[in-house]
């Protein structure tokens, strides 16, 4: 890791200078062109509405940041809708990104908020984990190509198919998950699995990266129709699996 995690400081993003500095992040972190990325104004606005912008700072230089807007679901719940979080390469992997969504949720919870959602690659198999596994998250809910085709090439030219993590930061398996311990599963009714190697996959042969998104994305849609939820997530050398059974908010 570039610098000693005990000096990165987490804290909310107020400066102009701040905020152009999360969109060159932007750039650096997924490869964007112009056209893909999330402007200034997006950040001015989210500051203003009651949204969260938040940076991770090695001394001076940001390292990280988080971008998240309230929202508004049918029947009048609020919620915040966390749009995009980046660390930068060399501070991946050292618990940086469960800093920031756990300061999130310390912001949330002050707000009066109980729900934070975000979409993610079902295809990455360790925010898939990360999500489920180091937050306590649930997912109910798949969409097809949310974005539309994107210029980074962490995509591959591949739809951007997401699927939605429900993470009720009030609950009792975000309280336990968060804090550090475990929550009980339940029965495992259904799996879906994914090669860990497909980011190689995507490079070597677009097709068959394509047929296996296709394939879970075709899975998901079915599982979460029988009312099921991913509630676990497991890792081998060779694959991931998401693990879904009957699940209720508490």
């Amino acid at each position: 890791m570039a610098g000693s995690e005990d000096r990165l400081e987490i804290r909310t993003l107020t400066e102009q200078s701040e905020l152009r500095d999360a969109v060159q992040l932007q750039k650096t972190i997924w490869g964007f062109e112009d056209i893909d990325l999330l402007p200034v104004r997006l950040f001015v606005v989210a500051t203003k509405i009651g949204g969260q912008v938040l940076g991770a700072f090695d001394r001076q230089k940001m390292v990280a940041f988080l971008l998240a807007i309230p929202g508004v679901k049918p029947g009048g719940k609020a919620y915040i809708h966390s749009h995009m979080l980046g660390v930068l390469k060399d501070y991946r992997n050292h618990g940086l990104g469960r800093r920031l969504k756990l300061a999130q949720r310390e912001d949330a919870l002050a707000q009066g908020f109980d729900l934070i959602e975000w979409t993610f690659d079902p295809l990455e198999l360790k925010n898939a984990f990360f999500n489920v596994e180091r937050l306590g998250a649930v997912v109910r809910r798949f969409v097809y190509n949310q974005y539309g085709t994107t210029s980074s090439q962490l995509h591959g030219g591949l739809p951007t198919d997401r699927c939605i993590a429900e993470w009720h930061i009030a609950g009792e398996r975000a309280r336990a998950i968060g804090a550090g311990g475990t929550y009980p599963r339940g029965p495992i009714e259904a799996r879906i699995t994914i090669p860990t190697d497909i980011a190689e996959i995507k490079v070597r042969d677009p097709e068959k990266a394509r047929v296996i998104q296709a394939e879970a994305g075709a899975a998901f849609t079915r599982y979460f129709r029988e009312g099921l939820a991913v509630i676990g997530v497991e890792s081998t050398p060779e694959k991931g699996t998401y693990l879904l059974g009957p699940w209720e908010s508490n």
